[in-house]
């Protein structure tokens, strides 16, 4: 037997239905932190510090992440194709 619900709230009425915590402090200040360092201007090593932070999978998803950033460099950044 197979049931499905259907519920229609916005986010934050299901997080709140849930139990979850209110994350939009913590989610405000990662805005903020961005935005400051794309207006002083981000280097290798402040994007290398701050992406190991959020890294769940540790050195493999670092790996993955240097990766696609050294191909973005590598594409946009001498205009060499």
């Amino acid at each position: 037997m197979k049931i499905t619900v259907d519920v229609d709230c916005t986010p934050e009425e299901a997080r709140r239905f849930m139990g979850l915590p209110d994350m939009s402090v913590i989610h405000d200040a990662y805005l903020d932190k961005m935005k400051t360092m794309i207006e002083e201007g981000v280097t290798p090593d402040m994007m290398e510090t701050m992406m190991r932070s959020w890294m769940p999978m540790g050195e493999t998803g670092m790996n993955l992440w240097r990766t696609m950033f050294d191909q973005i460099g590598r594409a946009g950044g001498s205009g060499d194709k």
